[in-house]
């Protein structure tokens, strides 16, 4: 009964071109979108690689030989993914060279009835005009090539790849030029323009902008920090971490909590922000896993150089590092690790919070940022309130001239054991103070513990997984 896989074999080049063409787009404002299309895209291609590999199995006599080699070969593309391609590539090439080797391998039928009529020199003219014109629809070459036109050539192109089915590696070509319609050749010019750098944590790209002035480090989707570039602006903490912020109230306020001397440590490093509220006599200890960051922080923005150079900084997991340090060793602990779309979340487990708590004071204060596109994060740190913390959240919303100076919304929350450092906290935040409000608790929600932990119960609003023009805004 070969019938139900012969059937997604057959549409397997054709998925291939459909969802494939996207592999370099970033799929942030379409996540609903681009996540189906992935999932669809892979069992496609499992189903029709796999049913290759049935067909082409040997007798029972030489199944040993036959099973190992498929295991050598998932070992190999192991290998290739999760240790060679961080080392040999600035981006996730990895993901359109398979799918390239896909259309090398698919078994394929021509979908198009005339397409064996044509000779093959003009196929091969035809896939010479498809990687051109993707370079056009790309690059925008001319200024009308925007939007619509765009997407209209990227149309031509697919139409083009549709009549090289059958032909393995005129396929694997039209396959190639539609993908680098749909920001392929942009993202080869930032690899060549040195703009990204990229560790087994991450792909970190550092881009400038001209309005407002500015230097942006983002990794994937997301913002990671911004510096303004006008001489005026450039030490002036920016995007998440604004002076009427969460974090801003609290770090400006250290002084007056602890003392000159407060010992202030952040996990998460970023272009090094937050090192602007450094002042003379704090000790500051800045934990980051990420060896990258630091060299990025250092060479590619100002905020650590000049604010807080001698701050120190540990490498490696912050939970294993916290853990190592004496009891009581801090005063204010800010988290910064919860704004991209993958959080480590052994971050923010019970287990998690004790290290936390150890670490910190017993008046000391925990501020972590929970701003996130598609988690709502405040359930966890509410459920730890029965754990003994007391806990309020902070949403700051930039006036309306503010964005011009890349300050952007966010939410931090700040935990205490004792709740005198909370009501200090709000006391300290002047006229802002009523913005901290207490942490609500999700019925039936108990937090994440080592042993279990899923992001499913948190997911914000399914409308925010939808594109912008379907949410209505």
């Amino acid at each position: 009964r070969r019938a139900p896989a012969d059937f997604v074999t057959a549409l397997a080049p054709l998925i291939l071109l459909i969802g494939g063409g996207f592999a370099f787009s970033e799929g942030s404002n379409t996540p609903l979108f681009s996540a189906s299309i992935g999932l669809i895209l892979l069992f496609s291609i499992a189903v029709a690689l796999h049913t290759a590999l049935y067909r082409l199995r040997p007798p029972a006599g030489r199944s040993t030989s036959f099973y190992l080699a498929m295991a050598f070969g998932g070992m190999l593309g192991g290998i290739f993914c999760a240790i060679l391609a961080p080392t040999l590539f600035d981006w996730a090439y990895e993901h359109p060279l398979l799918l390239l080797g896909a259309a090398l391998l698919v078994p394929q039928v021509s979908f198009v009835p005339w397409a064996d009529r044509i000779p093959k020199a003009l196929l091969w003219g035809l896939a010479a005009f498809a990687l051109l014109l993707s370079f056009l629809i790309d690059a925008k070459f001319e200024g009308w090539i925007t939007g619509g036109w765009a997407l209209l050539g990227s149309v031509a192109v697919s139409i083009v790849a549709l009549h090289f089915v059958g032909r393995r590696i005129l396929f694997m070509l039209g396959l190639a030029a539609l993908m680098m319609s749909y920001g392929g050749w942009s993202k080869l010019y930032q690899s060549a323009s040195g703009m990204r750098e990229r560790s087994y944590f991450g792909i970190y790209t550092v881009s400038d902008h001209a309005d407002p002035l500015s230097r942006l480090l983002t990794n994937g989707t997301t913002l990671h920090g911004v510096q303004n570039l006008d001489p005026s602006e450039e030490l002036e903490p920016t995007s998440y971490y604004a002076r009427r912020s969460g974090i801003g109230h609290a770090l400006a306020s250290a002084p007056v909590l602890y003392g000159p001397a407060a010992r202030i440590g952040i996990v998460g490093l970023g272009a090094g922000t937050l090192s602007c509220y450094y002042l003379p006599g704090e000790d500051w200890r800045i934990f980051e896993i990420d060896p990258v960051v630091l060299r990025i922080a250092r060479t590619r923005f100002t905020f650590l150089p000049r604010c807080a150079p001698q701050a120190k900084i540990v490498l490696g997991d912050a939970r294993l590092s916290l853990s190592h340090q004496p009891p009581g060793a801090l005063d204010m602990l800010a988290v910064d690790a919860f704004s991209s779309d993958a959080i480590p979340m052994h971050l923010l487990t019970r287990e998690a919070l004790a290290v936390y708590a150890r670490a910190l004071s017993p008046q000391g204060l925990l501020l972590v940022h929970i701003s996130n596109r598609y988690l709502d994060l405040e359930p966890v740190l509410a459920a730890a309130q029965a754990d003994g913390w007391t806990g309020a959240i902070f949403s700051y919303q930039p006036e309306p001239f503010e964005p011009v100076h890349n300050l952007t919304a966010s939410i931090w929350v700040a935990m205490a054991r004792d709740p005198q450092a909370l009501e200090r906290l709000k006391q300290a935040s002047g006229e802002d103070g009523y913005l901290w409000r207490p942490l609500r608790a999700r019925r039936g929600f108990a937090g994440w513990t080592d042993d279990h932990a899923s992001i499913l119960p948190l997911l914000e609003d399914w409308r925010n997984w939808l594109p912008p023009s379907v949410q209505g805004r």
